[in-house]
């Protein structure tokens, strides 16, 4: 008896208080997309991108200081004249000081830097797709573990009826035993089954538990084992998918795909850029201010200078040992990412007709299990008719319960794993995002 009063009081406590908030799967999203430590990550990464893709990052702009010095030097000089006389001074004390202005600007590098903010913006991109990315994988990931929760809630309605169907049972075979109807056997059996039916019952409960952990998790909130209720009491399907048109979007807006295309041209300017080193450097060098010197010894005793300074300079690469090896292996780069965006369209297209087979075959097994659940509710009906006149045994009883629950599993799991499918087909033809609207 206490053990029924304690699945009963779990039963209850599975049921949802309409004073909790009940979110949906774009609410879901929202608050994950602003929580999750994964998608902060790679934005700030992104923003680092950005802070780098400008002309001060790509050397483009000079650099300007401001400088000052103090100096002083205390020495003894001795000179030998042409006559033979000496003349010596002894502890001549100089000082010197200065303040200026100074800037540098490298000119021309051999296209270098052009190619090298070209780089950089390219890079900058590169770091929006990789958000993008991580987005996308981030709704793929929270969306199937939305509708698992779902899965596993209904999962366990299903549970919670087996546990139902069998207390009835197991109170209609007390009954009929204690006027000698049915047999001790017939009780017994009934009894096992309706502990199995428990013991389900609360290994699911497990399931829904784990199930929504995880999607606290991903959405990145304080308490992980916080109470949610989900709006959503079905695992709809979108059955208007078409191939052609995911194929198009595919190869149009696939983030993989573009990352590729990325990869490709910033190879192509790496390459550029370590030809740029064939070509000689001009640097520009300036400044403004004012130097004082004092001196101990001679007739002048100090010198001040005022005003500006301006030089160039050129160098040009006659031999560098490593060049010819950085072009020839930028030149294998390019091939190499030439390949890596034929591999990936390749795995993509395996995948998307993978995906797109199993979610018509799914489609088409929620069809026929839902007739199958129509006649197996049928039959569990006439079965329990029968049950009550006690015109069936309880093992052909409890066959046919576990046809009806049964039936419900079957069409349940296929309706999650079209749903994973439909998913999946989102995400590699870069809609997944559909589920935010």
């Amino acid at each position: 008896m206490k053990k029924i009063v304690a699945i009963f009081a779990l039963l209850l406590v599975a049921v949802p208080t309409e004073a909790q908030m009940r979110l949906t799967l774009r609410s879901c999203l929202e608050r994950g997309l602003e929580q999750n430590f994964e998608v902060q990550l790679v934005r700030n990464e992104e923003q680092i991108a950005a802070n780098n893709a400008t002309p001060a990052g790509a050397g483009m702009l000079p650099s300007v200081g401001l400088s000052a010095n103090v100096g002083a030097t205390l020495t003894s000089t001795t000179t030998k004249q042409t006559d033979g006389a000496k003349e010596t001074e002894r502890n001549a004390f100089d000082q010197s000081a200065g303040a200026g202005v100074t800037l540098n600007w490298t000119i021309f590098e051999g296209a270098r830097i052009r190619t090298n903010l070209k780089r950089l913006n390219q890079m900058h991109a590169m770091g929006q797709l990789q958000t993008r990315l991580t987005i996308e994988e981030f709704v793929a990931s929270l969306t199937a573990e939305y509708y698992n929760f779902v899965q596993q809630q209904l999962r366990l309605e299903n549970f919670r009826y087996a546990v139902q169907l069998s207390r009835e049972r197991l109170r209609i075979t007390e009954e009929r035993f204690k006027i000698g109807s049915f047999s001790r056997l017939d009780l017994l059996q009934a009894r096992v089954d309706f502990n199995a039916d428990s013991s389900q019952y609360m290994s699911q409960h497990e399931l829904v538990v784990a199930s929504r952990i995880r999607i606290n998790e991903l959405m990145a909130e304080e308490d992980v084992n916080e109470q949610i209720i989900i709006r959503d009491t079905v695992i709809g399907v979108n059955k208007s998918l078409e191939w052609n048109r995911l194929v198009e979007d595919m190869l149009a807006t696939n983030t993989e795909l573009l990352m590729a295309d990325r990869q490709y041209e910033i190879s192509e300017l790496e390459l550029k850029r370590v030809k740029g080193t064939n070509y000689p450097y001009v640097t520009l060098s300036a400044g403004y201010g004012y130097h004082y010197n004092r001196f101990d010894t001679g007739t002048a005793k100090w010198r001040g200078t005022l005003g500006p300074e301006v030089g160039v300079n050129i160098s040009f690469p006659l031999f560098d040992p490593t060049r010819r090896r950085d072009e020839r292996n930028a030149s294998l780069q390019i091939d190499n990412s030439r390949l890596m965006q034929q591999q990936i369209r390749q795995t993509l297209m395996a995948n998307l007709a993978t995906f797109w087979q199993a979610y018509r075959n799914n489609l088409e097994l929620i069809n026929l299990e839902r007739e199958n659940l129509i006649a197996a509710k049928e039959n569990y009906e006439i079965a329990m008719e029968r049950y009550l006149l006690g015109d069936l045994p309880g093992i052909e009883m409890r066959e046919a319960q576990k046809s009806l629950l049964d039936a419900e599993e079957r069409i349940l799991t296929a309706q999650y794993n079209t749903k994973l499918c439909e998913i999946s087909l989102q995400q590699i033809s870069g809609n997944v995002e559909t589920y935010l609207k």
